[in-house]
């Protein structure tokens, strides 16, 4: 008969296998992260040492240290530390506003005698310098085609912009107008503004890039349409002299740039199919 097999022995101990595992695999962790920590440190000194070179000749750094600020010791000095000046160039914006001073001097000398008849006026604001042409002087009613009286006026103005960014805005009272040719003010605001563009970019040096379109209609108005006196300075085109050169631009709502070579023809009379309009 055989020997009787005896039940094998359990192991309660076995879980000690495991944990001696993790607790090597933890010592490699905090191993790996101890030195990837001091490699760390060691870049970072390297970094402060080079920009502590860098700036020394704009005098950001005292020129007598000699470790850099994240460098163990750094600030250690008897001396007390001066707070870190960078220095920083800014455009000066003195001559500039001296430029656009200049450029408004010249302009209001050109069209002076148009200032004092009140077919432009000049004003300021955020975006830059103002003109405001009054439609009645420049349009017949309900008309985009230029009157040939305002060219020399045009011409002066064309004459004295500088070579910047534009925006050229026709604008009108909120008298509905539809005739053969415009079926809105949307429409006859758009135009004027072409006509009075494509003049100035005829009669200047400014390049057709520089050149921006838009028409408002009735909805920028600069005073009341309840009065005839409201209406009439509602219908304008305003000549918009940039200040902020790009952005500005970016922000206007566009239409279309007209480009010399592509400019069709300037009517200089006025066309006999339009009907009968309201005064614009």
């Amino acid at each position: 008969m055989g020997k009787k097999k005896h039940a094998e022995h359990v192991n309660h101990e076995r879980w000690l296998v495991s944990w001696a595992d993790l607790l090597t695999l933890l010592l490699a962790f905090f191993v790996v992260m101890f030195a990837s920590s001091s490699s760390d440190k060691k870049k970072a000194a390297k970094m402060a040492a080079a920009m502590q070179t860098a700036f020394q000749q704009d005098g950001a750094f005292d020129a007598h240290a000699k470790t850099p600020p994240l460098a163990p010791g750094a600030g250690t000095s008897s001396s007390d530390p001066r707070p870190l000046e960078m220095p920083i160039k800014t455009p000066d914006a003195g001559a500039s506003k001296g430029a656009d001073d200049a450029v408004k001097k010249q302009i209001a000398a050109s069209i002076a005698p148009a200032m004092k008849q009140h077919l432009v006026t000049m004003r300021d604001n955020d975006e830059g310098t103002t003109l405001s042409l009054d439609s009645a002087g420049f349009f017949d009613s309900g008309s985009a085609y230029v009157k040939p009286s305002a060219m020399p006026v045009l011409a002066k103005i064309a004459a004295a912009l500088p070579n910047d960014m534009l925006r050229v805005e026709g604008h009108t009272d909120n008298q509905p107008i539809h005739t053969a040719q415009f079926r809105s003010n949307w429409e006859l605001s758009t135009a004027r503004a072409a006509s009075i563009a494509e003049v100035l970019m005829r009669s200047s040096m400014v390049s057709p890039a520089n050149f921006t379109l838009a028409g408002y209609g009735e909805f920028h108005p600069v005073a009341g349409n309840n009065t005839e006196e409201g209406r009439a300075a509602n219908r304008r085109v305003d000549i918009v002299l940039l200040r902020t050169k790009k952005v500005a631009v970016a922000e206007a709502p566009k239409l279309r740039t007209v480009a010399k070579s592509e400019a069709p023809p300037l009517p200089m009379q006025s066309p006999t199919s339009l009907s009968p309009a309201p005064s614009r």
